[in-house]
């Protein structure tokens, strides 16, 4: 597996830049000598050589002026906004990859897009999670859509369609639940579990597992931010990697009743496996908000707001499943992308990282 060599000075857009995988993408790009920049709502940037943009996906006209002089040959975009509906995120965000290409468009420096989604584009959005007749496990890149409404297709149809007109290539990458180092992020498991145990810690109470039956017996996999982030490199410089749809999962799997008791090993408490039903996290820890407020000045925190830091919903919708999710990573592999990782190493590094950083004590 290799990537193409970078010519000094290639510039590239991260959109969503201070999110759990757009801060990784970003970093890989500086790394490989690009000129990165990263477009977000707040106008940040996670490390110095990312240059920010500010601009709302929203904002269609904000977005044409943010982006009219910048020109890059590579996006990747790794944003989206959560709405109360599937129609609402649908439109929110398959409105949001047409507006931004749009606004590239009349630059014409585009050469290609790669677009995050995930494995909801298998089991359905969230309003039909697992319903109707699903595709085997593993699941493969030509599995075809389900007969609901998903955002994820409505951005994909955006990507193709805007690929027609300017004549770029582009890639898909679907990647499972994800590990890695953000905070205000809305799909954060590892900062989320993290943020768990600190509370539990403190306020006397055993490590239990919040998910499903199926969940804490069965096999399962994840997405280190990281190797998504090669991945996404690694299409947009290869031509193997063009014009097509990938998973993104680590490699190996587990089972959360093996990964769990050693999570809890490493925060010192005592643990609880799947009893009868899921104990969620958005009931289990509604009203700590200020247990957190007060430990963060305790410790020294940099994160008060524990919304910031735990997403207590989108890792009950993970742990909660009552499916099997496992992905097949053969396509990439024969196109010549055949990167790993070792996700309990993955999880006790990010854990390392998130305590180094101060965001949990």
């Amino acid at each position: 597996m290799s990537e193409s060599p970078i010519t000094p000075q290639r510039r590239a857009l991260v959109v969503g830049a201070t999110g759990i995988v757009g801060q990784a993408v970003a970093r890989r790009l500086v790394e490989k000598g690009w000129e990165t920049y990263g477009l977000s709502r707040s106008g940040t940037s996670p490390h110095p050589d990312i240059r920010p943009v500010q601009a709302d996906l929203g904002d269609a006209d904000g977005l044409a002026e943010a982006l009219a002089d910048l020109r890059p040959e590579f996006v990747a975009i790794t944003a989206w906004t959560r709405m109360e509906t599937e129609a609402e995120n649908i439109r929110v965000n398959g409105g949001a990859v047409r507006d931004l290409l749009a606004a590239l468009s009349p630059g014409g420096s585009v050469r290609h897009v790669a677009l995050m989604t995930g494995l909801k584009h298998c089991f359905g959005p969230f309003e039909a999670y697992g319903k109707g007749e699903m595709p085997d496990t593993p699941f493969h890149e030509d599995e075809p859509r389900l007969p609901y409404p998903n955002f994820y297709y409505a951005q994909e149809d955006e990507l193709f369609a805007a690929a027609e007109r300017d004549g770029f290539t582009w890639s898909v990458h679907r990647s499972h639940t994800v590990f890695g180092f953000a905070t205000g992020n809305a799909m954060n498991m590892v900062a989320t579990l993290c943020a768990y145990a600190s509370l539990c810690r403190e306020t006397g109470r055993p490590f239990v597992f919040p998910g499903s039956e199926q969940q804490w017996n069965g096999l399962t996999d994840v997405t280190d931010a990281d190797l998504l982030a090669q991945q996404m490199t690694w299409a947009a410089t290869t031509p193997a990697g063009q014009d097509e749809a990938f998973n993104t999962a680590n490699g190996d799997v587990f089972r959360w009743r093996w990964l769990w008791p050693q999570v809890a090993a490493w925060f010192d408490l005592e643990w609880e496996g799947y009893a009868d039903a899921p104990r969620t996290l958005e009931e289990s820890m509604a009203g700590l908000e200020p247990v957190w407020r007060r430990l963060a000045a305790d410790h020294g925190l940099v994160e008060a707001d524990l919304s910031r830091v735990a997403s207590w919903w989108h890792s009950d919708a993970d742990l909660g499943r009552e499916m099997e999710v496992v992905t097949d990573m053969n396509k990439s592999r024969t196109a010549g992308f055949s990167a790993t990782r070792d996700t309990r190493a993955a999880f006790f590094d990010y854990a390392e990282r998130y305590r180094d950083a101060r965001i949990i004590p």
